[in-house]
């Protein structure tokens, strides 16, 4: 009876995998780059500047130290 080439098996396997995922990045890929098109054919209105404000900023984590004894 022949032994199964486990190895052949696995590196088909691996192969099968890399193309699925190659097909999947050319598709990210082409969506990007139509998504750029698009942007770079309508372009948008200039943002407003952030306004650099005290008010708006995140508050300081607060610390709490343990005190030694």
């Amino acid at each position: 009876m022949a032994k199964p080439n486990y190895s052949f098996e696995k590196r088909q396997r691996e192969l099968a995998k890399k193309r699925k995922q190659d097909a999947k990045d050319a598709k990210k890929r082409e969506a990007r780059e139509a998504a750029s098109a698009q942007s770079v054919a309508e372009p948008q209105a200039e943002a407003p500047a952030p306004v650099d404000d005290a008010a708006n900023a995140p508050a300081a984590p607060r610390v709490h130290l343990r005190s030694s004894e």
